[in-house]
């Protein structure tokens, strides 16, 4: 196998999941800044053109983070970050699709229309009619969450898990591109700053 890497959010999601897992693949870094993704050679392996992507030895390709991380939970030994049940299973991807739908997808889609226009008017249709929609609609969902976790100490129950991982690399990168966490949300924030402290967060 080898994972395709990058600076950015999707690809720290990846990155995070193998260092909880104790995963280690070979990895090549795709300069996304230069628009290296967005062109040959790397355009002819990886037509959608995104980072990360997992090539597997007979040449199969898997792209968009959570199936790459489920392929990997699946098939690497070790605890699984998805769940060791059928219920488990479920309240991971429940919450992990939430947080993908209700945080993940206006955050970025705002910072497209906003601060990284300059980046990406060029790359894709970016919407800055919708960035400040989309950033109240991101904090109306981060208060839901923040009573959310007034009752556990995980976004998916009592334990860590990949919907955790998507959550944190997501507001950390709010927090370096105009979207800082609202500290008033004091149990998100005392989430936040407990991921924070993981050897993995760093990666």
């Amino acid at each position: 196998m080898k994972l395709y890497t990058s600076v950015g959010p999707n690809p720290h999601v990846v990155r995070m999941f193998m260092a909880e897992r104790g995963i280690s693949i070979p990895t090549e870094e795709i300069d996304i800044m230069k628009g290296d993704n967005r062109q040959a050679p790397y355009l002819e392996k990886n037509p959608h053109g995104q980072s990360p992507a997992l090539f597997l030895d007979d040449g199969t390709l898997i792209t968009e983070i959570t199936a790459i991380c489920e392929y990997l939970d699946e098939t690497q030994p070790g605890e699984s970050l998805i769940g060791s049940t059928p219920e488990d299973r479920a309240q991971t991807r429940r919450w992990t699709r939430w947080v993908d739908l209700k945080i993940v997808e206006p955050l970025t889609t705002a910072f497209r229309g906003a601060e990284g226009l300059p980046m990406f008017k060029d790359r894709m249709r970016c919407l800055p009619e919708a960035a400040e929609g989309l950033k109240a609609f991101t904090q109306d969902n981060i208060a839901f969450l923040d009573k959310q976790l007034a009752s556990r100490d995980y976004v998916a129950g009592e334990r860590f898990t990949l919907a955790d991982i998507l959550l944190y690399c997501f507001l950390a990168f709010g927090e370096q591109v105009g979207q800082p966490l609202n500290r008033d949300f004091k149990n998100v924030a005392a989430w936040f700053d407990r991921v924070a402290q993981r050897e993995s967060a760093g990666v």
